[in-house]
């Protein structure tokens, strides 16, 4: 039986990590999201700290074999990529490993453009009205919803320029998913089991 993957795009302060960790545990299956940083850090010989660094945003150099599937260019000798190319590399092929042996939920990382195609698949991209995510952004990280603003517009853009340069598609487009949320209608708990009982329906 061909493992199923969930893969979450978020909206920053969408709450789409904790979605994902409850759709983890309600099929019994394992999440990954900050876990790929350190096993990339591991592939591609780099520290975490620079993995970290780099996570989720995009080089300055455009990768042509990436667009080809391929990752030759991670291994070829005297070649050194920048840090961003190799941490994406290094993810992507973490995240195919993955596919391969088991069913998962896996968040961000372009994760729904690495494994286009693998089947079965469930992407889904969750999203809530600005106002929601600034509240809810203020809290978790005890600022001011002014800065709580900020954040958010840096941080989505900084996920839009990732997505959109490794994938040659626009981050967010509702065609590039299966289900696009908004996770203040039914709330995280909701929103989890909505996507839960889908992806039991794909399996």
């Amino acid at each position: 039986m061909t493992n199923t993957i969930i893969t979450i795009a978020r909206q920053y302060g969408s709450g789409g990590r904790e979605i994902g960790a409850l759709v983890a545990k309600e099929l019994g299956i394992t999440f990954y999201d900050h876990e790929l940083i350190t096993m990339a850090a591991e592939k591609s010989d780099l520290c975490k700290e620079a993995a970290e660094a780099a996570d989720e945003k995009n080089a300055n150099s455009l990768l042509y074999t990436l667009a080809m599937g391929s990752s030759a260019m991670l291994h070829s000798p005297g070649y050194n990529l920048p840090v961003n190319d190799r941490l994406f590399l290094a993810q992507s092929e973490i995240i195919k490993g993955i596919a391969a042996k088991e069913s998962a939920v896996i968040v961000g990382r372009c994760a729904d453009y690495v494994l286009r195609e693998h089947s079965p698949k469930l992407r889904v991209f969750i999203h809530t009205g600005i106002k929601a995510r600034a509240e809810r952004v203020a809290k978790r990280n005890g600022i001011s919803e002014s800065e709580a603003f900020d954040r958010i517009s840096k941080t989505d853009r900084r996920r839009a320029n990732y997505y959109n340069f490794y994938t040659g598609k626009k981050w967010g487009e509702i065609t590039n998913y299966d289900l696009a949320l908004d996770s203040s209608v039914l709330g995280v708990e909701g929103t989890a089991k909505i996507i839960a009982e889908v992806a039991k329906a794909l399996g």
